[in-house]
């Protein structure tokens, strides 16, 4: 790693051959909250069509509770996977935090990092999701 003038890293050309901007992408950002939205829409989805179809107004969620504890663990897992490439990006290099700096080596920590965020954010949301199939127990 060099120095500039004020001491900061700004990235060898090894650092700067992985975190090129042409190498990049957005969608790591967006992929948690992707996730998410899925999870979300596969829940009400299944208990919707098992309350109208299956058991009725005041028939139980038992079906239910166990697709959504299916779809809740595929979805922490897929944002666990997306969080710890997140965190990976973060960690990439030995650059200097925060990552104020205009190189691409930082832009590919900040963006590291906010993914690792968004994750656990996600993963927040997913469990809030999921919640509402252990307190309800019928589908009125």
């Amino acid at each position: 790693m060099t120095r500039d003038t004020t001491g900061r890293g700004v990235g060898t050309t090894a650092d700067t051959a992985d975190t090129a901007e042409s190498n990049q992408s957005l969608w790591l950002l967006a992929a948690s909250p992707t996730i998410w939205a899925g999870h979300f829409l596969a829940c009400y989805l299944t208990a919707a069509v098992w309350c109208a179809k299956a058991a009725g107004p005041r028939g139980l969620l038992d079906g239910v509770r166990t697709a959504v504890a299916v779809y809740t663990a595929a979805a922490l897992l897929g944002i666990a996977v997306v969080g710890w490439i997140g965190l990976g990006r973060h960690s990439h290099g030995s650059g200097d935090r925060p990552h104020d700096v205009d190189t691409p080596a930082d832009r590919h920590r900040f963006l590291g990092f906010a993914s690792l965020l968004l994750s656990a954010l996600s993963a927040v949301a997913v469990l809030y999701v999921a919640s509402v199939a252990v307190f309800f127990e019928t589908c009125r």
